[in-house]
């Protein structure tokens, strides 16, 4: 069960002007569930986006940057869920492609305008037949208020969809932002492992969409940890549609801009926690903040060995206070020069270490109180500088490897 996480209601997601959606069965991978999605973007929309870091990226991801490099204005983003077209060479390449030509066929644009995206199991040739047979009724599906439907349509082993919606005012005008993700296993940061769409009628100078994107991949996507797997076909796609009728935002740090970026900041993270609260097995929802860090590079690897390590995350499953793992994980995280003499550790209220050692008041029963909360924060102090991070992961059950075991039967 997904912790602390609901399906989301389709009246909380505003519509954003410019955009419609659509959504088919074409029984991509299985039959009679949402597998296909299109999205329609007016004129004069701006697009960017991240992509994954493994080098071994999927088919789509190679034809997203080349559209995107190309400079085309974006009028449509095609998803597949139930199959990744990753591992499968210049074939794959080709149907990516032909999935683009024929859905830019229907819709009157370029092939260089849509955008293909795809998720699903790794390294199967894709039915690209199937994909484009679905296509005339994803666009006779398009409406404006189908961000829930949408939502459903790029799940994978996802147990609930992940959609969240925000409203700010601008100039006197009411501007929407809202989005979906998908996600609840071979998650890692590396650019935001999972499919992500945040979309927003702003009015926004094209040129700050990159860094915006960048930005809110930071802020959330690359914060989030279920096993430590870089998926092949990681994206996280921003786009603008310039409707809102306020004055054009040129600069991220005017107020306007500042006003904007935390919108879309805080979209981003609700959507990036909901993929952790959805990871595959998970029972519990875990943030592991560092504190005093010399920059927060030093303190990400600190904060990722503890995410990361299996050990702290099946004692979090068991709630079994063997909290020990935790500082093993600082350990070798990579700080070289780490002086643990200085280390401090809470378990949410819990002080459980001071001065590198166990905190004399620390009782093993007030430990177990903590891990066998829903949601936990793990917070350490390197007393090396005054930066800090955070990261959001889950522990790991006996349901991650039944989940991983049986994904493709």
């Amino acid at each position: 069960m997904p912790v602390n996480l609901q399906a989301p209601n389709p009246l909380d997601l505003a519509p954003v002007a410019g955009v419609t959606l659509g959504i088919a069965e074409a029984g991509v991978r299985k039959a009679n569930r949402k597998d296909l999605v299109v999205v329609r973007l007016e004129e004069g929309t701006a697009v960017a986006g991240v992509f994954t870091q493994n080098r071994f990226c999927a088919a789509p991801v190679q034809v997203c940057r080349e559209h995107l490099a190309a400079g085309s204005a974006v009028r449509a983003i095609v998803i597949n869920t139930g199959n990744a077209n990753a591992g499968t060479g210049a074939d794959g390449l080709a149907r990516a492609r032909r999935t683009c030509a024929s859905l830019a066929t229907l819709m009157g644009v370029a092939p260089e305008q849509v955008l293909p995206f795809s998720t699903g199991v790794i390294m199967e040739t894709l039915p690209v037949e199937r994909i484009e047979a679905g296509l005339p009724a994803a666009l006779a599906d398009l409406q404006p208020s189908h961000w829930g439907r949408a939502a459903e349509g790029i799940m994978t082993t996802d147990t609930l969809p992940k959609a969240a919606s925000r409203q700010l005012t601008i100039g006197g005008k009411t501007v929407n932002v809202t989005g979906i993700s998908k996600g609840a296993g071979m998650i890692r940061p590396n650019m935001a492992t999972m499919l992500g769409f945040v979309a927003t009628d702003a009015v926004i100078a094209p040129g700050l969409l990159q860094p915006l994107v960048k930005a809110a991949a930071d802020q959330s996507f690359n914060r989030v940890t279920i096993d430590g797997d870089t998926s092949t076909n990681d994206s996280f796609l921003l786009i603008a549609t310039q409707r809102a009728g306020h004055a054009a935002i040129t600069s991220l740090s005017s107020e306007e801009g500042q006003a904007l970026q935390a919108a879309v900041f805080e979209v981003s993270r609700l959507l990036a926690q909901a993929i952790v609260r959805d990871g595959e097995g998970a029972t519990k929802f875990i943030a592991v903040q560092i504190d005093g860090g010399r920059d927060e590079a030093e303190c990400k690897l600190a904060a990722y060995a503890i995410a990361h390590s299996p050990l702290v995350k099946t004692a979090f499953f068991a709630s079994d206070p063997n909290l020990g793992r935790i500082l093993a994980a600082v350990g070798y995280a990579g700080i070289t020069d780490l002086d643990q003499s200085l280390i401090e550790m809470h378990l949410d209220d819990v002080h459980v270490v001071t001065q590198g050692g166990r905190h004399t008041a620390y009782r093993e029963e007030d430990g177990q109180r903590v891990m066998k909360q829903s949601e936990i924060t793990v917070r350490v102090d390197l007393k090396r500088g005054a930066a800090t991070t955070t990261v959001w992961t889950c522990d790991l059950s006996h349901d991650y490897v039944s989940i991983n075991a049986d994904y493709r039967s």
